[in-house]
């Protein structure tokens, strides 16, 4: 959130080209110093690792939990980070790159959603710890909001 709002403060009024990663970099480079450029691609990098980390280790917990199945840890790696690396070596432009992966991650939220609302409704599995029933209405129309935004997102996205 502080990169955006750094970038936001630091572009706001100007004429700097920020419709790309690479635009992005060279923009805050020129107006806020090579320091500046140099964290805003570790931070993009960050989140990008932090965010393959818990894919992967979330995977990992399906696995062993629910399958009963163990990946050794390098393949597990190797098998999560090939579709990227090999999409990015196609020189499709990163930031459309970015703008996809993000579409195509947010469709795996109602498949986590629904269930967490259905199974957490349900005294047998949760207990003394069962939502109640305004809990579980306010659960099922966020789900299907966020649904709706989902559908919404794929039809922009692919119908321009």
């Amino acid at each position: 959130m502080s990169m955006l709002v750094v970038a936001a403060s630091a572009l706001h009024g100007t004429s700097a080209p920020a419709e790309s990663l690479e635009g992005m970099h060279g923009s805050l480079g020129t107006l806020l110093g090579p320091g500046a450029a140099l964290a805003f691609a570790l931070a993009l990098l960050a989140s990008g690792l932090a965010a393959s980390s818990v894919g992967t280790y979330s995977g990992q917990v399906v696995m062993s939990g629910f399958l009963r199945r163990r990946i050794p840890l390098a393949l597990r790696r190797l098998i999560t980070m090939s579709p990227a690396l090999a999409f990015l070596a196609t020189s499709v432009d990163p930031t459309q790159a970015l703008v996809l992966s993000q579409v195509i991650l947010s469709f795996g939220i109602p498949f986590a959603l629904v269930p967490l609302v259905l199974l957490s409704r349900r005294g047998d599995i949760m207990g003394p710890f069962v939502n109640r029933r305004t809990t579980t209405v306010a659960g099922a129309v966020v789900a299907l909001v966020i649904s709706a935004l989902n559908v919404f997102l794929l039809a922009r996205t692919l119908l321009g």
